[in-house]
């Protein structure tokens, strides 16, 4: 049987990255809603909801199915659908010039550590490549490799897609490869691409099932601000780190 070593880390962005659906994507969604005159508005809670679809333009048909279906009924609902999409990337945009979506504890740290380590970095998401630009400063940016976002696939999560793509991309197994996620979803498509992941909750995914995660924690920790264990283990550690990335890997390929 084949090992591998561990060569590459890929990650989720909405989340994972940072947690940017409660304050970022939901009131950019509002807000693309009321210019376009529509009477939707979406909470907190209904928006937590409308999280089990992935992908913003599907998000926004789902609702329709379920809450406005004569809006699909009208013709050139695909195009507004778009337009509304393209709207509401401009407003989140103009959210995140404004500085007020951090990255998550130990992003950042662990981002730069693992570069200068030589492991490959690349990014397997739902949202548009102009948010990933966006929310990322440069110089982190410009650490990843490859960028799989947006339409780079035509199924989305929880399919394995974009993770498989991905992994094209970098020619390289999945079994050289450790995922980062934050849903339910996210989760189901790093594992069906045969990636082991693992998983630091946001907001609206504390409830949600991660059987079969290599971890679940808060965040991927800092020095002064230790991360929280939900389950799996830091093999003695209080933060995410290199020693801890291949112990992981370690574990996984014990366990083939």
């Amino acid at each position: 049987m084949l090992r591998f070593m561990l060569e590459a880390l890929i990650f989720d962005v909405d989340g994972t990255l940072a947690d940017t659906e409660r304050d970022g994507h939901r009131p950019a969604f509002n807000a693309a809603f009321a210019e376009a005159g529509l009477a939707w508005h979406w909470d907190e809670a209904l928006y937590g909801e409308l999280l089990a679809v992935t992908g913003g333009k599907e998000r926004m048909r789902f609702y329709c199915e379920r809450h406005d279906p004569g809006f699909l009924a009208q013709a050139g609902a695909e195009q507004r659908i778009r337009a509304l999409h393209a709207a509401k990337t401009r407003h989140y945009l103009k959210l995140l010039e404004r500085g007020g979506i951090p990255l998550q504890p130990g992003v950042a740290r662990l981002l730069r550590e693992a570069h200068g380590a030589g492991l490959r970095l690349a990014i397997a998401t739902t949202t548009t490549p102009e948010n990933v630009t966006a929310l990322l400063p440069p110089d982190l940016l410009a650490l990843f490799e490859t960028v799989g976002a947006g339409d780079t696939v035509a199924r989305k999560k929880p399919a394995p897609d974009i993770y498989l793509w991905v992994l094209q991309q970098l020619g390289l197994p999945a079994g050289a490869c450790l995922a980062f996620e934050d849903s339910a979803n996210g989760l189901k498509a790093s594992l069906a691409a045969g990636l082991p992941t693992v998983v630091t909750i946001s907001e609206y995914t504390q409830d949600h099932d991660f059987a079969g995660a290599l971890a679940v924690l808060s965040d991927l920790g800092e020095p002064d601000r230790p991360c929280v264990v939900r389950s799996g283990t830091l093999h003695g550690r209080t933060l995410v780190d290199l020693d801890l990335l291949q112990a992981w890997h370690r574990d996984t390929i014990n366990k083939t």
